[in-house]
């Protein structure tokens, strides 16, 4: 492929390779030409153009395939273009000669075509340059046209196109003969053609006037004709054309209108003739006089289809400004086209008319209108329908009947109502809560006008009503319940007339179905309301016959709807419907015998509507409450089944007797029975299979029916990648909902409310806006094949036997079409069957079962019918995959090869070569993998044959398959494959996309096949990958959009595998090209795709998209609409216009993924893109905050009035805007996006830092900080939690507390002191305010208490004056929540009550915690000293920003008696909720404080969420009022509503009241720390860890956990296990200080029984000490004993952080040694922690409890202290070490006991702890930064605190002083200091026994260490103090010495001080450290010689010298004294103390 890349063609490389490799040699060579002559040099392009030329004409004539003609058209193009023109005049005249060629041949046919195209591709390009050639060019091509074949016709066409579209207005002289030629094509017998001619006189219409003047009707009555039979894609062309041709007559284009004078159409002209294509078809004007007459054929489909299409291409055109100003006119011509009998002479004419209308209005009024004006239009359709009301109203009241013109009337007019309110129902959806003026405004009346229609008396008319009324309710929930009760009054009140009940009946079974879609519920009593109503109209029903019929079907219709609110409301009124189901159907055979012989033909309607009615609501249930579904239930329904199902066999009987109109009825009751069967288990109805096989067989095989009705299941049981198969079947469109009338099986599209009224209550199908359920007789056939596929795994295989040769026999006896529909329905149900079978892992049955439904299966395969050949193939897959066996897989497969080898028909071929690819997709590649080679040959072969292109769309498409299923078994077919694949590509004609489609397919699944290998650089790899580059370059040329989508899912999957080998400078502006396109397959394709390419490549899309853009400003020719928004813009965009729901998805997540990854960079341009998207309802021009100023003394009035109109000023609409404003929900995702880049930006702190921030940018201009757009941010939020959607402003407000949240402590650097919020109060106020209305839904309160919460705690604010705003509205609902539960009239569910109390007292738990910690740390600091005079003082007005900084719990104080009751009794509610499901007997039976017993499931929910913030307010209060004592008192006092709490709290003592509220406070406690669930969030966890603590620190909560030890046992059980599921460090340090506390509780409380003891025992003084745990044995047990339990935790926590303690873990072999290692600040910190909890244990143990634990404490204190003692560069002690040290303290200064054999042990014991400490300190190699310091320390510890035990044991001793010489002999002078600080403690020990040696031992090295300091004197500070602290232990010594020893120890000191001292002259030039030396040597000589005068002169005066230096120095001393008398006074008191101190002491 690279020889193809050169300017000229290499003709010597084309000549060495295969034949077959050249076209894709020439199309690559080709391909880079087009690249490369826009980019080439063009000098270098003249020089060789001569050549080009050359080669390229020579192209012409060698058969180029369609994909290469186009590429080399376009090349000669633009060679042209760009180098010089003489030699073009020549080439063209080529052309024309080759087009004028008489050669008809077939192989003569491609030269032809390409010359066709290059004559078009010169016009497109260079047009009037050609000049005045082009009359004899268009003649000769029209010429050409009258004699070619329909691909010449269609290639001419389009040339002809771009001639025109070239030329422009020049060609004028020609277009009447073009249009001419043209027209006749348009009826021509191939698609492909119509579409070219619809093509091309849409270009000629912008330049003929003619078209849409003279010439408009016949325009008009061709576009008709050319819609007859006509295919999907024709249909769109023409629709295109003649709509806009309607809009150009209506609106002319400027410069045409300027040419000539034309009479422009009016719009009723216009509307006219497209309504005559609507009711007429293209039957003409001329021959309508006598069919008229007669009444005659009615429109085909396809033409009022494609009209209808017109009609929303037309009002497109025109655009949304247009249907604004003239909505009404349209709104009145569309409602009359439904209204006119040619639309509705049938019912499912009418239905379809009905589906078109409502097409055009959701397309026009959906998409082209604003929120604004989508208002405007429902005012106006309220308006056409209250006309249409009161017109019927007028027939209806007109008793006389002198109006008989008015039944007709009223049966069109119900068509009309139910277009109108379809459309009203869905427009008010999708406004949502934006709707709400619609609704309000009382000048509309909507809800009366829509009410009324429930009155019309036709049902379709009234059920349209009923779903508009729940669409109302959905968008709006608060008129959920009014609308409720105005039914249900309304019902009770006009119970007389039917169409009262039928219709009131309807709203309230449609607002009952809609519950779900309101999150917010209804009250629980309106279940009683309509159960009560239902009841009501059953009792009735008898009593009145003109109304029992609708009754029984209004009160069976309510309790099926009221199923939909599911179990927790159904369970109350389930007994009751069991009741009634039972009494409607006769109890006992012998009554069902009686029945028969009763009643006429109207009661046994009434009975079986009755029994429908029942069944259906059965099936609600069974649906809707799958958990009130027991055994018992089941059965007690069964009863009621089991005797409908032999019911069904009296029937046909009783129609005999009483007439067929009852069998409608009957085929209602057998659909209910059906859709009942097939939800239950088949188990529960094994008895009465038999009889229920028979009937389901009749039905689908259409036995008692004589239409040929066919089911509309078999689409959905086919494979949805096998539509490409069935021709007529489409893939999605836009025009869904319109083309679903044209599939081929019955009634298809026809789905209309009144076929099945139960439907207005069920959930909506997916993708549906309005449910549509098919006709009876359709929708029976449908119930019957799926219950069919139910059934049928359980059915013996006897029976299935029987019924495979049945249904054999059925199409024997069936003929013609009856036949293709008795096949059709029996495939479905043997489909249905094979996937239940699969389902359920069951075989098919024994050999003849097989056999029969074998030959079943092979005699469809080759049935003329494409859709029964699809269905063959599938269940013989299907059939594969339930047998299972290799053997019969292979029959299988054999059958089919042996007929395709000699089959010549083109059906059987198709046929069978899909039954090979199915076999595959259903068997996969393993167990089909011995057939692969034969199969593959045989498609490839199949795939070639180029006779039927329908043969190479089947073997393609099974080869797909095939590749899809083989994985990598097929990697050795690739090649040949591939290759394939390609020569069609280039061969095939573009008219047979299905083969094209196919082809893309095929490309697809092999490059998964290939997979990674594509990244690959071998020659292969290469070959392959550039194989499908070019193969996707083809398809993504090619006219058909489903092509194109199959090009970009190959590109997309080629990028997941190469990604550095698709080009994304090409392929991003092809999609982005996409997103405007009309076909949503292709959208979807494009998004996805650039969904996939965001993910990796995010900055390089928007790139390549921005230079698009800059690209289309150059050329006009791309209709894009990217600005400088970029592709992010455009997506934003789109999600306005589109509806498909993936496709939207796909937006959000390829948004998403740009977000993510671009967002920090670019902050502005994603702030500015959300603003623009928010704003666009209140545009809000600068941060206009009005400053009131005027009058003061109204200044409440003015705070309100600032915050409200802050952000309200409306902007003006720009009119030049074509789009419209962003909808709401594209608002709302725009805000979750916002709290997207504020998270995106947490990670880096500049972003949250304003003066960093401004320092940053300083820097780097370009660079953007978040803090910097803070106040756009607060904006966003504002106007969003300010909307009228409720959506936005849950997102509003959710952004707002983030933002509070992340920059509330961020610092404002002018005004130091201040945070940055604080300006932004007014608004954070402003947006808070609305949501406290008492209008408000719940969860948008729930949500802005949580902000109110978040605001308060976050001390933005410290004013209280300012504060109080926010407080206000707390306060007042927290009035709202003391008002209790029958509050006022419930809009809403219970439940939601109860979300919204628990907010509010969890907002307020929030800020009382709040309040307490800035209180604590206020009362823990030390009292501010009062400020002098500074500036400050003055700008403070009285100071008033200086509040006590306890200024929050002023605020909360008043309202805690109210508060605390609250809290105690919503965290009572909670403990009774999280009780298990076998204890809800227990449960109160009226609820609880704040919920009621009915919705009890979703409340648990709400308590879930707020429990823990008040769990945690509730420990603070009860531990600063001593567990309420104070409150108590005042309770009796105040009489305060108190709470329903069982018997009033004032009755118990207090002791009783501490004891309960400790239960509950631990209970809750225990029970969530138990087991908190993953999706808990951390903060939980530490709210419920800080509540027990602050419990445990109050002295009441200590003696009773202290006294139950159970209790505290379980606690610490609890808190281990917690340990081990959460990691956090904040959790663990908690548990430790839950864990002290609970030990100090248990200290304190021994302490207290020993001293009681002790008083009462004083004389027996044996027993005291064995108080504690362990006894007289020393036995722990565990799970009874606290030390046990806290021993687990702590050991856990130690070897978490040091995994080395572990002694297993160093005996391991896999073990390395591991060296001390530094633990993160929070990990020393909780070994900190655990240590001393650890030392405190053994105090709670009697003596023989503490040497049980003693070792193991000892052994991990020693541990912890080897690991952690890690040499630091300041020298500072780490904290784990310095508790270390303080528990080796604790634990040996407090000695069990010391008698008996304790004492023993005890003494063993320190001993072999020093030991190993010893041993620890080791001088080791492999362990150099060991700090001996702390392990000194520690050796120092023991020798002094347990002298006793340590005297004597030489071992030890020995070991002791060695540790001690190593550490003199240190080069470290730190650690020499310290170590002479320890020996001057271990040497002043008071038990000499100890002391003695070590003096002995180490005082001689001391000597001669201070010695060496005068030949190496001090050169730092640390070294000068190393010698002072030596001298300081010598000067000990000295002093401890006897009198008589006093001189010999002198004689040390004295010289060796002596020897410190300078000479005179040096002591100016020494440096400092020296300097110092000398100082305090002279000092303390000068002090030591006044305390032993006698000594001192003594040692003088033995040696002269010394006192020689002595004097000097003492004179030069007094001489420099007098200049430094002040320095000298301060220095001895300088240098007497240490300066080294132990961060904490020991000693």
């Amino acid at each position: 492929m690279e020889l193809a890349h050169s300017l000229l063609l290499n003709e010597d490389a084309l000549a060495q390779i295969t034949e077959a490799k050249r076209p894709v040699f020439i199309f690559e060579w080709l391909r880079f030409l087009d690249k490369v002559l826009v980019a080439a040099n063009r000098v270098d392009v003249k020089e060789k153009q001569k050549k080009l030329v050359e080669q390229l004409t020579g192209l012409i004539s060698s058969a180029p395939g369609p994909p290469t003609r186009k590429l080399l058209a376009k090349n000669l193009a633009t060679l042209y273009s760009i180098g010089d023109t003489f030699t073009v005049f020549q080439t063209l005249d080529k052309c024309n000669e080759i087009i004028k060629s008489k050669d008809d041949t077939a192989a003569y046919l491609p030269t032809k075509l390409a010359a066709v195209a290059c004559v078009g591709a010169f016009y497109e390009k260079m047009g009037r340059m050609l000049g005045s050639s082009f009359p004899d060019t268009i003649n000769n091509l029209l010429k050409a046209l009258k004699s070619a074949e329909s691909q010449g016709r269609g290639e001419i066409l389009l040339s002809l196109q771009k001639v025109l579209s070239g030329l422009g207005g020049a060609a004028a002289s020609c277009h009447r003969d073009i249009y001419k030629n043209a027209r006749s094509l348009l009826t021509d017998r191939s698609m492909a053609v119509r579409c070219a001619v619809a093509k091309c006189l849409l270009e000629l219409q912008n330049e003929a006037v003619f078209m849409w003047t003279t010439e408009l009707e016949n325009v008009a009555t061709l576009c008709f004709k050319a819609l007859e039979g006509s295919n999907y894609g024709v249909r769109v062309a023409v629709a295109r054309l003649l709509g806009t041709v309607m809009a150009t007559a209506l609106m002319p284009k400027q410069a045409a209108v300027m040419r000539q004078n034309v009479k422009r159409a009016t719009l009723e002209e216009v509307l006219e003739l497209m309504a005559t294509g609507f009711l007429r078809g293209g039957s003409g004007f001329l021959k309508s006089g006598g069919e008229m007459l007669k009444g005659g054929g009615s429109v085909s489909r396809e033409v009022r289809v494609g009209v209808t299409q017109a009609y929303v291409v037309f009002v497109t055109t025109l655009g949304g400004q247009w249907l604004e100003r003239n909505f009404a006119t349209f709104l009145s011509h569309v409602l009359d086209l439904v209204s006119h009998p040619r639309a509705t002479q049938t019912h499912v004419e009418a239905v379809y008319s009905r589906r078109c209308v409502s097409f055009m209005l959701r397309a026009t009024l959906g998409g082209l209108l604003g929120e604004k004006a989508q208002i405007a239009a429902g005012k106006e359709i309220c308006q056409a329908i209250s006309k249409q009301m009161r017109a019927v109203e007028a027939v209806v009241n007109d008793i006389s009947g002198e109006n008989k013109a008015g039944a007709a009337d009223v049966s069109a007019s119900q068509h009309v109502m139910v277009c109108a309110l379809k459309e009203l129902g869905s427009l008010v959806q999708s406004l949502s809560a934006t709707a709400s003026p619609l609704i309000q405004e009382p000048s509309i009346g909507l809800l009366e006008t829509v009410t009324s229609v429930l009155l019309h008396p036709s049902m379709a008319a009234r059920l349209a009503a009923a779903w508009c009324l729940r669409c109302v309710a959905v968008a709006l929930p608060y008129q959920l319940t009014p609308l409720l009760d105005r039914c249900a009054e309304r019902i009770n009140n006009l119970k007389s007339s039917p169409e009262a009940v039928s219709g009131y009946s309807f709203a309230m079974a449609a607002l009952l179905g809609g519950v779900h879609q309101c999150p917010l519920g209804i009250p629980h009593s309106k279940g009683k309301l309509v159960v009560s109503i239902a009841e009501d109209l059953l009792r009735t029903a008898a009593q009145n016959s003109r109304l029992s019929l609708q009754r029984t079907q209004a009160g069976w219709l309510l309790l099926g709807a009221l199923m939909t609110l599911g179990p927790s409301l159904v369970r109350y009124h389930l007994p009751k419907m069991l009741l009634l189901w039972r009494n409607v159907f006769p109890r006992s055979q012998k009554e069902l015998e009686a029945e028969k012989a009763r009643g006429d033909s109207f009661t046994w309607q009434v009975t079986l509507e009755g029994r429908a009615g029942a069944l259906c609501a059965m099936r609600s249930f069974v649906a809707h409450c799958p958990e009130l579904l027991t055994e018992d239930v089941i059965r007690r329904l069964m009863t009621p089944i089991e005797c409908a199902m032999t019911m069904m066999s009296h029937v046909p009987a009783i129609i005999k007797v009483h007439g067929a109109h009852l069998k409608a009825s009957a085929a209602m009751v057998r659909l209910r029975l059906y859709d009942i069967l097939a939800l239950l288990p088949p188990k529960t109805y094994e008895g009465s299979f038999n009889a229920l096989l028979r009937e389901l067989v009749a039905e689908f095989t259409l036995t008692d029916n004589s239409a040929n009705t066919t089911t509309s299941l078999l689409r959905s049981l086919c494979h949805y990648d096998d539509s490409v198969l069935m021709g007529s079947w489409l893939q999605e469109t836009d025009h869904k909902s319109i083309e679903d009338q044209l599939q081929p099986n019955s009634a298809s599209g026809s789905g209309a409310l009144e076929h099945d009224p139960s439907s207005i209550y069920l959930r909506v199908p997916a993708g549906e806006a309005i449910p549509g359920p098919l006709p009876l007789g359709v929708s029976v056939i449908d119930a019957s094949v799926a219950l069919f596929g139910v059934v049928f795994p359980h059915v013996s295989f006897k029976h299935r036997l029987q019924m495979l040769d049945h249904f054999a026999e059925c199409i024997k006896q069936a003929k013609g079409v009856r036949q293709q529909a008795v096949q059709l329905n029996i495939f479905t149900a043997v489909l249905s069957a094979l996937k239940g079978l699969a389902e359920n892992k069951s075989t098919l049955g024994p050999e003849e079962v097989r056999k029969s439904a074998l030959a079943l299966v092979m005699g469809a395969l080759d049935n003329p019918n494409p859709i029964l050949r699809c269905a063959a193939g599938e269940a013989l897959g299907r059939m594969a995959q339930v047998v299972g066996e290799a053997t019969f897989i292979a029959r299988m497969a054999q059958t089919s090869f042996d007929k395709l080898k000699s089959a010549r028909d083109v059906v059987s071929r198709t046929g069978h070569s899909l039954a090979l690819g199915c076999l595959h997709r259903y068997v996969g590649g393993i167990g089909s993998g011995q057939h692969l080679k034969t199969s593959v040959s045989i498609l490839l072969a199949l795939a070639q044959d180029g006779s039927s292109h329908e043969v190479q769309t089947w073997a393609l498409h099974s080869l797909a398959l095939i590749v899809d299923s083989s994985g990598p078994m097929y990697r050795g077919y690739v090649e040949p494959t591939l290759s394939l694949v390609l020569t069609l590509l280039l061969t095939v004609p573009p008219s047979h996309t299905e083969v094209h489609q196919c082809l893309g397919r095929c490309l697809g699944a092999l490059i998964t096949t290939v997979g990674p290998e594509l990244q690959g650089n071998g020659a292969t790899i290469s070959t392959i990958r550039s194989s499908c580059l070019v193969g996707c370059a083809i398809m993504q040329d090619h006219s058909d959009s489903l092509v194109q989508a199959a090009a970009i899912s190959c590109l997309q999957q080629l990028h997941m595998f190469a990604p550095r080998h698709v080009n994304l400078s090409s392929l991003v502006p092809c999609l982005c090209v996409h997103l405007c396109s009309s076909h949503l397959l292709l959208r979807r394709a494009a998004v996805a795709c650039l969904r996939q390419l965001a993910q990796r490549e995010a900055a390089e899309v928007c790139e390549y998209a921005m230079s698009l853009a800059k690209r289309a400003g150059d050329s006009a020719t791309i209709n894009l609409n990217i600005t400088e928004t970029g592709l992010e813009g455009v997506l934003f965009g789109m999600l306005d216009r589109e509806t498909d729901r993936k496709l939207c998805s796909d937006i959000h997540d390829t948004l998403g993924h740009m977000l993510s990854s671009l967002a920090v960079e670019k902050l502005s341009h994603w702030l500015k893109l959300c603003k623009d998207v928010l704003a666009a309802t209140t545009d809000v021009g600068g941060a206009v905050v009005f400053e009131v100023e005027k009058d003061e003394e109204d200044s409440e009035k003015k705070d309100e009035m600032d915050d409200d109109t802050m952000f309200t000023g409306l902007g003006e609409d720009d009119k030049s805007k074509p789009s419209v404003a962003p909808r709401w929900v594209t608002r709302v995702f725009a805000a979750d996006c916002l709290c997207r880049i504020i998270l995106l930006c947490e990670n880096d702190k500049a972003h949250f830092d304003l003066a960093a921030a401004r320092s940053a940018q300083a820097k780097n201009p370009k660079g953007d900080q978040l803090v910097l757009h803070l106040s756009d941010l607060i904006r966003m939020a504002f106007m969003a939690a300010t909307d009228h959607s409720n959506q936005l402003r849950m997102a509003g407000l959710q952004a707002l507390e983030d933002i509070i949240k992340k920059f509330a402590s961020v610092p404002e650097p002018e005004f130091p002191g201040h945070v940055i919020l604080e300006q932004y109060q007014a608004n954070v106020g402003a947006a808070l305010r609305p949501a406290f209305s008492p209008d408000t839904p719940s969860d948008i309160t729930a949500k802005a208490c949580q902000v109110c919460s978040t605001w308060i705690g976050s001390g933005v604010v410290s004013d209280l004056n300012d504060l109080r705003r926010v407080h206000n509205l707390l306060v007042s609902s927290l009035d709202k929540v003391q008002a209790g539960k029958g509050s006022s009239s419930q809009l809403y569910s219970e439940s939601a009550t109860t979300m919204e109390k628990l907010a509010v007292l969890k907002a307020w738990a929030e800020v009382y915690v709040v309040a307490m910690k800035i209180k604590k740390e206020a009362e823990s600091k030390p009292a501010k000293p009062v400020r002098s005079g500074d500036d400050e003082e003055e700008e403070d007005d009285l100071g008033a920003s200086v509040l006590p900084p306890d200024s929050l719990i002023i605020l909360v104080q008043p309202e805690l008696p109210a508060l605390s009751r609250l809290w105690l009794a919503m965290l009572r509610d909670y403990a009774l909720l999280t009780l298990p499901a076998e204890f809800s007997s227990q449960l109160p039976p009226d609820g609880g404080a704040f919920y009621t017993p009915e919705t009890i499931d979703t409340a648990r929910l709400h308590y879930r969420s707020s429990w823990a913030p008040v769990l945690h307010a509730v420990a603070l209060w009860l531990s600063s009022t001593g567990f309420g004592a104070a409150e108590d008192k005042e309770e009796v006092a105040s009489k305060a509503p108190a709470l329903p709490q069982g018997p009033s709290p004032t009755t118990k003592s207090f002791e009783e009241s501490v004891k309960d509220r400790m239960h509950l406070m631990l209970g809750v406690s225990i029970e969530f720390l138990c087991f908190p669930r993953p999706e808990e969030p951390i903060e939980h966890v530490m709210s419920c860890l800080q509540a027990l603590c602050t419990l445990l620190e109050s002295p009441c909560a200590k003696t009773h956990i202290a006294e139950d030890q159970l209790l505290a046992v379980e606690l610490l059980n609890v808190l281990h296990r917690l340990l081990l599921t959460r990691d956090p460090p904040a959790v663990q340090l908690q548990v430790t200080a839950v864990v002290q506390e609970t030990i100090r509780a248990a200290q304190d409380h021994l302490q207290r029984q020993r001293t009681s003891t002790g008083k009462e025992e004083e004389g027996e003084k044996d027993s005291e000490p064995n108080r504690g745990e362990g006894g007289d044995t020393g036995e722990l047990i565990p799970g009874k004993s606290l030390v046990f339990a806290a021993m687990e935790l702590l050991v856990f926590i130690l070897v978490r952080h040091l995994p080395q303690l572990n002694t297993r873990v160093k005996e391991s072999p896999s073990h390395a040694s591991l060296r001390p290692q530094r633990l993160s600040e929070e990990s020393a910190r909780l070994v900190a922690n655990t240590v001393s909890i650890l030392a405190e244990l053994p105090s709670l143990c009697s003596p023989a409890g503490s040497m049980t634990i003693l070792p193991t404490v000892l052994f991990l204190l020693t541990g912890v202290l080897r690991e952690t003692a890690v040499k630091t560069a300041d020298g500072s002690v780490p904290v784990a070490v310095s508790a270390a040290l303080q528990g080796i303290k604790t634990v040996i200064t407090s000695p069990p006991s010391r008698g008996g054999s304790t004492h023993t042990q005890w003494r063993g014991l320190v001993r072999s702890s020093l030991a190993s400490v010893l041993e620890h300190t080791q001088p080791d190699a492999s362990r150099p930064e060991v700090d001996e310091v702390s392990m000194l320390t520690a050796i120092t510890l023991f020798l002094l605190s347990a002298s006793s035990e340590l005297v004597g044991v030489t071992a030890l001793q020995t070991g002791c002083m060695e540790r001690f010489r190593n550490a003199l002999n240190s080069s470290d002078p730190w650690v020499q200091a310290r170590c002479y600080q320890l020996l001057l403690s271990v040497f002043q020990h008071s038990s000499r026994a100890l002391s003695t040696p070590y003096i002995h031992a180490l005082a001689p090295l001391l000597v001669e260490k201070l010695r060496a300091a005068e030949r190496r004197r001090p050169a730092t500070a640390a070294e000068l103090q190393a010698v002072q602290e030596g001298v300081r232990v010598l000067e000990n010594l000295v002093g401890m010495g006897e009198e008589q020893n006093r001189v010999q120890l002198l004689a040390l000191l004295v010289p060796t001080l002596v020897s410190y001292l300078l000479d005179e002259n040096a002591i100016s030039s020494a440096p400092q450290a020296s300097r110092g030396l000398h100082d305090f040597a002279l000092q303390n000589l000068m002090r030591i010689g006044p305390l032993y005068p006698a000594a001192f002169k003594t040692v003088i005066g033995a040696a002269p010298e010394l006192k020689v230096r002595l004097e000097s120095a003492v004179r030069a001393n007094q001489a420099s004294s007098k200049a430094k008398a002040a320095a000298r006074q301060a220095q001895p008191a300088v240098q007497a103390a240490p300066t080294i101190k132990l961060k904490t002491s020991f000693f």
